[in-house]
């Protein structure tokens, strides 16, 4: 069994994974014919799937194995669970459900997107490995590693995926990452699209620290670093601080545990009201 174990990480290791994803979403975008020629679309989607599976069931030895189709957004664009990893070793467990993007015509965008999550699941897959090395060498305790992934918001114009990862050894971290798509012109938003300029740092920073100060007065129990040289202190937002829009077309920023408040706070999200930012917004396209 051992024996057997170590067979499949390697051939794990030595999958280029991403290149493969390529290679079936390129073929199936080729072979798309037009709405009539629905019988070789769905062969088409039915090779990639299949090509995936294949590919999947060579990554671990307590791999559920699963191709399912979660929301289906609009009628061409899909997110798909194409590779799902479950390891359990000396107490120690990994789980990974990686999405993936189908049906964007833009297929640069949509390569790029797919080989990102999958490169993810394989670095934490790395990590795994890695703790059960340290383990066994007396070097740490147990290591649980959990990523999954939720589509936020889809509506006619918009597709916001978060992908989280909780690692816990010793104590816990969660980390989030957020990916907004505009499904009509194909491309991949970030914060700074959607402004004039550089004005939303500031704006946005004020809004949230105006917020946070409300929460904690009306909840004892809430905590931020908002004080004068307090140990992490909150002064403003990233260029590229995480976000996302919600299904009310809004714009909401997040902060990872630890980075705007004490740990037992968690991740902490602050929903900016439109008429704060409507001002040095480019458009109302997708925020209003």
């Amino acid at each position: 069994m051992d024996k057997r174990l170590e067979q499949l990480k390697a051939e794990y290791h030595s999958i280029p994974i991403p290149d493969e994803l390529d290679k079936v979403v390129h073929k199936a975008l080729r072979t798309r014919p037009k709405r009539k020629n629905l019988f070789w679309k769905a062969a088409a989607l039915t090779a990639a799937a299949a090509l995936l599976l294949t590919i999947t069931l060579n990554i671990s030895p307590a791999l559920a194995n699963t191709l399912s189709d979660v929301p289906v957004i609009g009628k061409i664009v899909r997110i798909l669970t194409f590779q799902e990893i479950k390891e359990t070793k000396n107490n120690s467990s990994i789980e990974i459900k990686t999405p993936a993007i189908e049906g964007l015509d833009n297929t640069e965008l949509q390569n790029s997107l797919n080989s990102k999550y999958i490169a993810e699941g394989k670095e934490l897959y790395k990590q795994f490995e890695e703790s059960m090395a340290a383990l066994k060498a007396g070097q740490n305790g147990n290591t649980a590693i959990n990523s999954d992934y939720e589509v936020l918001t889809d509506n006619k114009r918009i597709l916001s995926i978060r992908r989280y990862t909780e690692q816990t050894q010793a104590s816990s971290y969660v980390e989030n990452k957020y990916d907004t798509i505009d499904k009509q012109n194909e491309i991949l938003l970030s914060l700074k699209s959607l402004f004039k300029d550089d004005r939303y740092i500031e704006v946005i920073s004020e809004e949230i620290k105006t917020q946070m100060k409300q929460q904690m007065k009306a909840d004892s129990n809430k905590s931020y670093w908002i004080e004068h040289g307090e140990p992490g202190e909150f002064k403003q937002i990233k260029e590229n601080q995480p976000f996302y829009i919600n299904a009310d077309h809004k714009l909401v920023i997040v902060f990872n545990k630890y980075e705007a408040a004490p740990g037992y706070m968690g991740t902490v999200e602050f929903v900016i009201p439109t008429d704060v930012i409507s001002n040095i917004l480019v458009s109302n396209l997708y925020i209003n």
